[in-house]
């Protein structure tokens, strides 16, 4: 049933007798998990690229000192601080004690050039900066953007002598705990105040503000642990940035349930043995990350004598569809199972999860499982969604009409914060993705494309993300990416850029061939083209603009 409209205010029944006037704050989270679970483990990664470990009772009292330290400094309600730092104890701290002052925690997404970052900085009016030692460069090349900054505060084992940079005035994060009381009487704040905020890259021109609010992301939590199937005996690693869509909402579910926390600090795509060999030693169940990561990931356990046992494992994995043969290839090795999600930044993020239906398991042979998997899943509860068609009719969950992804609810953005304009993106209460999409009559979203990538070739759609990954699951092809190339006569047609594995190859011909098993040879790509890398995004997403830009001349005339 598609959703109705919204076109009334609420309407107001008899009262509750429930303690309604009691808000929803994420301090609420961190608090009752070291009250009730203070001997459970937080796992970090340590600068040296070693691990240490310490409690929650431990982490409360740092993020209780951090929070006094920050009001002694000034840091008032609403004030907006930033974070510079990687996946770190300091980071997870800052989660609770920036928010816990009524304060907007900036997430500044490393992967911005300085020009970007400057403006979110100041487009976002922060006070203060917190930065890791190892990021002070990246600081330094903003600093000149953000004159309204009052402060740096630098987070390291360093004394503050030994610290060199440009950056004034300076403090030092573990000076100013040192002199912080260990207690903090929490205040209790209007959980429809912003708790955080992050800037999306996904629109056209500057970055544009995503202010969460503390009633937003404490439901977030709680329907996130439960459509994972998340217990006490859960051990979570937030692989995705902590500096990007709040790790997708992972740290504050696993809090949630005091679940043990093994947090990766800094880390490269190039090089994810350490993760995986800390998911193994300290036994994690649920993670998240792209297929980026995952997929080096997959490499690196082909190559171990013996093979991790990760049937409690969960992969949340989003930014892109992760290849079925990915996704099978984790089950048939280790027995983890990668959970696909859909979401962006200004839904927190979570709008789907891919997991098998009881009234399906039996109906559905094991191939008919799998293929299932490659759709974005079932919309969780508590957010609606509506396809509309070119023309902004509503169309029907058949599994065949595709049409743009509209979504609302308690979690999902109404607006951007302080935007001239919203680009169109927010109608009626809905939100606007950008994204082209089917439902089927089972309620599984099936994300066919971006509305700007979709291929648009003599009068037909191509879907560019249906072709990518039936281009990854070639045994030879490592990574792959398909735009559409101005055509003088078809409108567009298709180019695609593959990646092949080391010691694998693989010819234009083969590759039609193998896509020949779903797609139409007029379909098909004009050329292939053989690289060394897909340009990414700062998010990790292939960089089709910068790829049709580069190439859009490649089939005139």
């Amino acid at each position: 049933m598609n959703a109705p409209a919204q076109t009334t205010a609420p309407i107001r029944g008899c009262p509750s007798t429930m303690g309604d006037e009691r808000q929803l704050n994420t301090t609420t989270l961190i608090r009752h998990a070291a009250r009730t679970h203070p001997e459970q483990e937080i796992v970090y990664r340590t600068p040296d690229g070693g691990w240490a470990r310490y409690t929650y009772a431990d982490c409360y009292e740092r993020v209780c000192r951090g929070a006094n330290a920050l009001r002694a400094i000034g840091v008032q309600p609403g004030d907006r601080v930033g974070v510079l730092d990687w996946n770190s104890r300091r980071h997870f701290e800052l989660y609770w004690a920036i928010p816990g002052l009524g304060a907007v925690m900036l997430q500044m997404n490393l992967r911005l050039g300085a020009e970007d970052l400057g403006y979110v900085a100041g487009h976002s009016q922060a006070r203060y900066v917190l930065v890791d030692e190892s990021l002070l460069p990246v600081a330094e090349a903003i600093a000149a953007h953000v004159p309204g900054v009052q402060g740096w505060i630098v987070m390291s084992d360093k004394p503050l002598a030994q610290i060199q940079t440009t950056l004034a005035p300076l403090l030092h994060y573990e000076d100013l705990l040192a002199q912080a009381p260990a207690a903090m009487d929490w205040p209790e704040i209007d959980e429809r105040s912003a708790y955080s905020a992050c800037y999306t890259t996904g629109t056209t021109g500057r970055p544009k503000g995503v202010y969460y609010s503390h009633r937003a992301i404490y439901l977030h939590s709680t329907t996130m642990a439960t459509n994972l199937g998340m217990t006490l005996d859960d051990c979570c690693m937030p692989i995705t940035p902590m500096f990007h869509g709040q790790s997708w909402g992972l740290p504050q579910a696993a809090t949630l349930l005091a679940n043990k926390i093994v947090l990766p600090g800094r880390y490269q795509a190039e090089d994810t043995a350490p993760l995986t060999d800390a998911m193994i030693a300290e036994g994690v169940t649920v993670t998240n990350g792209a297929p980026a990561i995952f997929q080096p990931m997959l490499q690196y356990i082909e190559t171990l004598p013996v093979k991790p046992d990760f049937r409690r494992l969960r992969m949340l994995s989003g930014a892109t569809e992760p290849p079925l043969s990915m996704m099978r290839g984790f089950y048939e090795l280790t027995g983890a199972e990668v959970v696909q999600a859909y979401g962006a930044t200004e839904t927190t993020p979570l709008v789907t999860v891919s997991r098998l239906k009881p009234t399906l398991r039996q109906k559905l042979s094991a191939e008919e499982r799998w293929n299932l998997k490659r759709k974005q899943g079932l919309v969780v509860t508590g957010v609606d969604i509506r396809l509309l068609g070119q023309d902004g009719q509503e169309l029907p969950h058949d599994g065949q009409s595709a049409g743009e992804i509209c979504l609302r609810g308690p979690w999902i953005s109404a607006r951007y914060h302080d935007a001239a304009d919203n680009d169109g993106r927010f109608v009626d209460g809905w939100w606007r993705s950008g994204d082209v999409g089917t439902l089927d009559a089972d309620g599984y979203l099936k994300v066919t494309d971006r509305i700007k990538d979709v291929i648009k070739s003599g009068g037909e759609w191509i879907s560019s993300i249906d072709m990518e990954n039936l281009l990854m699951g070639h045994p030879a092809v490592r990574d792959a990416a398909v735009i559409g190339i101005p055509h003088a006569k078809w409108q567009e047609r298709p180019l695609a850029l593959v990646v092949l594995r080391p010691g694998h190859a693989a010819t234009q011909e083969e590759l039609h061939a193998h896509l020949g098993s779903a797609f139409a040879k007029w379909q098909l790509p004009d050329q292939v083209l053989f690289v060394e890398a897909i340009p990414k995004t700062s998010v990790g997403k292939n960089d089709k603009k910068r790829m049709r830009a580069e190439h859009a001349q490649r089939y005139a005339g």
